[in-house]
């Protein structure tokens, strides 16, 4: 493919690295969008917030799917043809789910949003690299390609609540839809209409595969999401998805070994650091999922503002810049990976023994703002040479599909983040809530005197006695519940300091890590 025919010859090069990085943020909007804020979104769909996070990970199941085949959609159509097809189709899609109000009809249309977000990633991240003509262009090519993934969050956070504080929550749908039009209309302006690789014929996709994956993979979404709320295996919806996400998967792997072009090949599992790498992937993302448990304290506990929550998401911001331009500076200087990878789990651990003790009833912004940065700053670091190291972790023609193991580390690592710490947080919840409760019980002295110390203050406010003695009763059952979410958040975060602590040690005594990093050096800079 010649990237010089594939823009227009008036176009100068730092434009079309902008106009390619912008286009790279339409993947960041099809999936932020609607996680952005969940509780506007889970109420406008009248839904739980668990249905929320399960549509996202539909959305992320099909990308995932989707890469498998994008290579032979990409050469099938027209470039010019297949970009603008693609912008205009997730235009649509965002204007039928202003509209759409149920749950399973919105779920179909994540699932084409997933689709639509996969198909031009690839291809365009090839175009980024290429326009690069430094030795570093591959590091410049994927720090820019996951920097628009990190940094686009709190952009789309701080975009949707002043829209929903001055406009209706359809603005969201309306705002995403401009997005994809601009989009279309550089596309329009700055590529040419030329064919630019041979035409593979569609039925030579493995689509049997491409089913017996994606089916496997919503089943195991839908199991680890919705467990704990169903009850785990006292529900025959959660058996079901169990099995049909193991059959389907085991039916996708033997498919693999026994046709002849596969379209997954299994073999590249035979290499060690790519099973590193697929390990530390999936560590890495549940180690990041804790971040939202801070988001919720906010909101729950120290009853902050919406818009503070947002603005509050900057400095994690600012900690994920940080941490992409140092790993960008270690690879350049052909650091280790292992030592990126020790410093960012150290700072994890550090991030998550600090917050242990920033959970009380009340914090100010200062108090939380060095940890909160140095968990972007260990994202950053990690994120970018995490992703080299899995694809240098094989040989040159296994690439791709290490690519993909990597895409299915943060998949699993995402899904078990969140169920991992949904059921701790239910079961140390419950537990803190009804040993905290014997201590106020009703014919308890010490109770009676807080309620009525309470109920005192509310009748001085001009409560009538009745209302002032249910407010403070309730006032003391929500300070209870209040601690029980702190307590737990304390253990959760404890566990995971020590949990990031065991992940350095690990990566200390791993002599692997080395070797695959030299490999990768050789292959970047040939010597």
């Amino acid at each position: 493919m010649s990237n010089t025919k594939v823009f227009k010859s008036w176009v100068p090069n730092w434009a079309i690295i902008a106009i390619i990085f912008f286009c790279l943020l339409h993947s960041m909007v099809l999936l932020g969008v609607y996680t952005s804020n969940v509780t506007y979104a889970a109420s406008f769909l009248d839904v739980e917030p668990e249905d929320l996070q399960f549509s996202m990970i539909v959305t992320y199941a099909t990308f995932l799917t989707t890469i498998l085949v994008e290579s032979r959609l990409f050469k099938f159509f027209p470039t010019k043809k297949y970009f603008l097809t693609i912008y205009g189709l997730s235009a649509i899609t965002f204007i039928l789910t202003a509209y759409i109000e149920n749950f399973s009809l919105f779920i179909i249309l994540r699932i084409a949003e997933g689709i639509l977000m996969a198909l031009p990633c690839v291809a365009l991240r090839q175009f980024l690299i290429s326009r690069f003509k430094s030795k570093h262009a591959l590091i410049i090519g994927f720090t820019l390609n996951y920097s628009a993934l990190f940094l686009a969050t709190p952009f789309i956070m701080n975009i949707a609540v002043w829209l929903l504080e001055n406009y209706d929550w359809k603005y969201m749908a309306y705002g995403s839809a401009l997005f994809q039009i601009v989009c279309v209309g550089l596309v329009m302006l700055t590529f040419e209409s030329h064919r630019f690789h041979r035409k593979i014929p569609l039925y030579q996709i493995d689509w049997s595969s491409f089913i017996f994956l994606l089916t496997s993979l919503l089943s195991g979404a839908y199991f680890f999401v919705y467990g704990e709320k169903k009850y785990w295996f006292e529900s025959d919806q959660i058996i079901i998805a169990l099995i049909v996400s193991l059959l389907t998967g085991g039916l996708f792997v033997l498919r693999q070994m026994l046709i002849k072009r596969p379209t997954f090949d299994m073999g590249v599992f035979r290499y060690a650091n790519l099973r590193n790498g697929l390990f530390i992937s999936v560590f890495f993302y549940i180690a990041r999922a804790t971040l939202n448990i801070c988001h919720s304290t906010m909101f729950t506990v120290w009853n902050w503002e919406p818009s503070r929550v947002a603005h509050v998401q900057y400095l994690n911001l600012i900690g994920n810049v940080i941490g992409m331009v140092l790993a960008g500076v270690f690879l350049a200087k052909s650091v280790s990976s292992k030592y990126m990878f020790i410093i960012g789990f150290s700072l994890f651990a550090v991030f998550h023994l600090w917050f242990t003790f920033l959970f009380v009833p009340d914090v100010s912004l200062s108090d939380i703002a060095i940890p909160y940065m140095l968990q972007g700053v260990a994202v950053g670091i990690i994120f970018v040479p995490l992703v080299l190291f899995t694809v240098a972790a094989v040989p040159t023609h296994y690439g791709p599909f290490a690519g993909i193991v990597g895409v299915a580390g943060r998949f699993w690592g995402s899904i078990l983040g969140f169920a991992i710490i949904q059921n701790a947080g239910v079961f140390l919840q419950k537990n803190h809530y009804s040993k905290l409760s014997q201590f106020v019980l009703p014919e308890s002295p010490e109770t009676q005197m807080r309620v009525a110390q309470i109920t005192q203050s509310f009748i001085a406010k001009g409560y009538s006695s009745d209302n002032a003695n249910k407010l403070a009763i309730k006032q003391i059952v929500s300070s209870i519940s209040k601690q029980s979410v702190l307590l737990s958040n304390m253990e959760i975060f404890t566990f995971m300091g020590y949990a990031m602590l065991v992940i350095v040690a690990l990566l200390l005594m791993n002599q692997h890590l080395k070797q695959t990093f030299d490999i990768f050096r050789n292959r970047i800079w040939g010597n």
